[in-house]
């Protein structure tokens, strides 16, 4: 007898199984299967909800305001919206996880604070240092970030050109992924005066503060980096297809060369949303004008390869200044990533399709980008991580 069956219909990488069954056994997928299900101690019937693999959310920040106790509300939010690991970004408050010793508190804190499963990305200062890089890799993270732009400038530190290919040296053995936040400093900051000292501060006004090219050369300046070092570079977030077709352009060059989509890319313009909803749309880089449907196009293709939210929660106050250049960047993602996703791709493809995307894309694809093994399948063998998925409103209803 099982512990546990779970009735539904179970979405798998082979496709969607009606009136189907999960059977568990302590924290792990014992079998699937169709039809009456087997006895268990507990049972929980779904009925034509979706089963869905546990969501993986590829890029999140808990700890940048109130340090590793954000943990706590960010992991909360994470299981309300369906995700069952999260992927936790370095640059935490006062204090990035750049040495062994800073990962080491960190994973602790993780035992502490937080409700679901957690995979760290690390980070280097503005020197990097080998053995802190191989400390850190020992430690257990499962890639790099590093910025080519300064949020802070501990926290969040520009690392320039030279330390970069350091970096990508240093790493190219392991494996792991470098992720990079690509926009072009001096051509931001440069645009930014310009445009405050020119009374440019709207909502209105942020995308061509951060234009396209200041995100594209970034991008290419980065992959071009890297195209001997034999690393993986990652591109962690982009906002027009030209961005990621730069990234295909390396691949079929032969570099270890991809590019993850942000949900918010997929579901907001900045002519018809920013000046609606200001502030608490702002996010680095920008949401661009015109840019959905191609994006959509290149996840669609293939060319993204999977979909995070980049979930960053400030406190509300931080989102309302009245120039958009004094307003924190970053938005909330963790509840709504599953919902969001779900839904615009089901007016695009209908529910089933939708179903089988967002398990491929928001959990599969993260799953083997981060090396997370027994994550991201609904099969026996892999971790009970389950999300269930009830549509309420009917793919015309969406499309209309």
């Amino acid at each position: 007898m099982y512990e546990l069956v779970i009735s539904g219909r179970v979405v798998t990488p082979d496709g969607i199984i009606e009136e189907g069954w999960i059977a568990v056994r302590g924290e792990t997928i014992a079998a699937i299967g169709a039809g009456e299900a087997p006895p268990a101690t507990r049972r929980l019937d779904y009925g034509s909800a979706y089963l869905l693999p546990g969501i993986i959310d590829g890029q999140t920040h808990a700890g940048s305001q109130t340090g590793f106790p954000g943990l706590l509300p960010t992991t909360k939010a994470a299981v309300i919206g369906g995700v069952t690991t999260i992927v936790d970004m370095p640059y935490d408050h006062p204090e990035p996880v750049t040495t062994g010793a800073v990962l080491a508190d960190k994973i602790a804190a993780i035992g502490t604070h937080a409700l679901c499963d957690v995979a760290l990305y690390g980070t280097v200062p503005p020197t990097p240092d080998r053995a802190q890089i191989a400390d850190l890799i020992a430690g257990g993270i499962c890639a790099f970030k590093i910025s080519s732009f300064e949020a802070h400038p501990e926290r969040f530190p520009r690392i320039g050109n030279a330390a970069t290919h350091q970096l990508l040296e240093a790493v190219a053995g392991s494996g792991l992924p470098v992720g990079l936040h690509n926009e072009d400093q001096e051509i931001v900051r440069a645009l930014a005066t310009q445009f405050i000292a020119e009374g440019k501060t709207g909502p209105e006004h942020h995308s061509p503060s951060r234009p396209e090219f200041a995100e594209l050369t970034a991008t290419a300046n980065f992959l071009e980096l890297g195209a001997t070092t034999g690393s993986h570079l990652h591109i962690v977030h982009i906002s027009t297809a030209k961005g990621f077709d730069l990234v295909t352009g390396y691949r079929q060059r032969g570099v270890m060369a991809t590019a993850e989509m942000c949900v918010h890319y997929l579901l907001f313009d900045a002519d018809a949303d920013m000046t609606r909803l200001g502030g608490l749309l702002k996010v680095n880089p920008p949401i661009r004008s015109g840019q959905c449907e191609a994006l959509w196009q290149v996840l669609e293709a293939g060319d993204a390869t999977f979909v995070s939210s980049d979930h960053s929660a400030w406190p509300i106050e931080r989102k309302q200044n009245a120039s958009i250049f004094d307003v924190a960047a970053g938005m909330p993602g963790l509840e709504t990533l599953l919902p969001a996703f779900f839904t615009a791709a089901a007016a695009r493809k209908g529910t089933d399709a939708a179903a089988r995307m967002t398990a491929s894309l928001l959990s599969d694809k993260v799953a083997e980008f981060f090396g997370l093994a027994g994550k991201g399948r609904l099969q026996p063998g892999y971790d009970a991580d389950i999300a269930v998925l009830q549509p309420t409103t009917s793919v015309h209803e969406l499309q209309a």
